[in-house]
């Protein structure tokens, strides 16, 4: 059975994106596309574990120090990081405590795909080679990030950027950094330019990465990546994520997208669950099925689907027993244009239940925009491009703001908190 891949084909402006509020402005030209009444957390108010992340996350709004970590995975719109980047932003903007670590990243550029905006990775691009967990022909190590740079050439200069154009309140900074790599191969030399920053250079064998700590905050920093010797056969340095991290406590939002991606390509990423036991996320949202589904009604496997997403959830549990898991619906689409995607329904059905098994919530962005062939309309009205699977910016920018309406809704329930009085908070931070 032939499988198709959702690739990203968004174009990006020079325009810097919005983080502004504009659902409300919008909903008289666009408040006919969207089910409202269908923009919640769904059980939510049963979830034992959403209570606990609802209870955290009101300490931090309330000005306690505590860290907070939120994983998002997805697939093509979580890799741009546009609609996750703005949700990030509203968090970590909340007060003069809430800003956390940037966190795990990945250098998307050096893998020759689209880099999200708000930091920079840069190296000579051609010489080095991406490999995606979902592209079938392609073999190598994944970790984490489901997509690795590999280099196999004789030196380059790596510059690691943790701020370019970004909306917090503060720059990102960081006095570590985690480089994520195949730690089992020692060909290379991997080294500070600038020797004075570095306290120490430590090797994770185990979780594979190299832990560099620096005698102060920075937000940029370059490295040396250099053959060790001529007579290696076989060079490679497998480049899988680097982490930027600091002492501060606050709300940390990471994403891990990859285009095309879906569970069974994810399951490819023989490091994911090894690397993933370096953190206790609080929430997990799982925003991962479109590309899962993105085929005629006769070849989509209901029960695949839900064998593989139940086992990505056992492994979130592995890690965390504790964690808060939201599961996504994906939205409305067109398979290869045409023809309004029926499988969506099906997994609709099948996310529930599985909610429904683990005392979790769903944000079920099918039914949000209107449910089979909505996103047709969203199309006309300039809110997706003609793919009818992806988003305009402007559709991200909505996306957002109904997922914080969404959040904001369930938090002010289980915390019995004023709902407006939140709202209102954020779609005034900028002000």
């Amino acid at each position: 059975m032939k499988k198709r891949l959702v690739l990203l084909f968004i174009g990006f402006t020079t325009t810097l994106f919005s983080q502004n509020y504009v659902l409300d402005s919008l909903k008289p030209k666009f408040g006919h596309l969207i089910n409202f009444q269908a923009n919640t957390f769904k059980m939510a108010e049963t979830s034992p574990t959403f209570h606990q992340f609802f209870a955290k996350l009101d300490s931090v709004y309330s000005g306690e120090k505590q860290k907070l970590h939120i994983f998002h995975i997805g697939g093509s719109h979580v890799q741009a990081d546009i609609y996750s980047n703005k949700i990030r932003t509203y968090l970590q903007n909340t007060n003069t405590v809430s800003q956390g670590q940037r966190g795990f990243v990945f250098p998307y550029h050096l893998a020759h795909t689209n880099n999200p905006t708000n930091y920079r990775i840069e190296a000579t691009k051609a010489k080095w080679q991406g490999y995606r967990s979902s592209v079938r022909k392609d073999s190598i190590a994944w970790g984490l990030s489901g997509v690795t740079a590999a280099f196999r050439e004789k030196s380059d200069t790596i510059i690691v950027k943790s701020n370019y154009r970004n909306y917090t309140n503060q720059p990102y900074e960081f006095n570590k950094l985690r480089v994520f790599y195949n730690t089992w191969k020692s060909d290379y030399n991997l080294t500070v330019l600038d020797p004075e920053l570095v306290i120490s250079d430590t090797l994770n064998l185990n979780k594979m990465y190299r832990e560099f700590r620096f005698n102060k905050l920075i937000d940029e920093v370059s490295f040396c990546l250099e053959l060790k010797n001529d007579s290696i056969q076989n060079p490679e340095f497998a480049l899988m994520g680097m982490e930027f991290m600091n002492d501060n406590d606050g709300i940390e939002y990471t994403s891990i997208g990859v285009n095309g991606g879906s569970f069974a390509y994810y399951n490819r990423a023989a490091y994911f669950e090894k690397q993933f036991q370096l953190y206790q996320p609080d929430l997990f949202i799982i925003a991962l099925g479109t590309n899962d589904g993105y085929m005629p009604k006769s070849e989509f496997d209901a029960e695949n689907f839900r064998m593989y997403y139940d086992a990505f959830i056992q492994m979130i549990r592995r890690v965390n027993p504790d964690c808060a898991i939201l599961l996504m619906v994906p939205n409305d689409d067109y398979y290869q244009r045409k023809i309004p995607n029926p499988n969506t329904a099906t997994q609709q059905k099948v996310i529930m239940e599985l909610a429904e098994k683990y005392q979790m919530a769903v944000w079920d962005l099918y039914e949000i925009m209107g449910g089979l062939g909505s996103s047709n309309k969203w199309y006309q009205n300039k809110l997706m491009p003609r793919d009818r699977i992806h988003f305009t910016q402007l559709g991200y920018s909505i996306k957002a703001d109904l997922f914080m309406d969404a959040l904001i809704d369930a938090w002010a329930k289980s915390t019995h908190r004023d709902k407006e009085e939140l709202l209102k908070h954020y779609k005034t931070l900028n002000e």
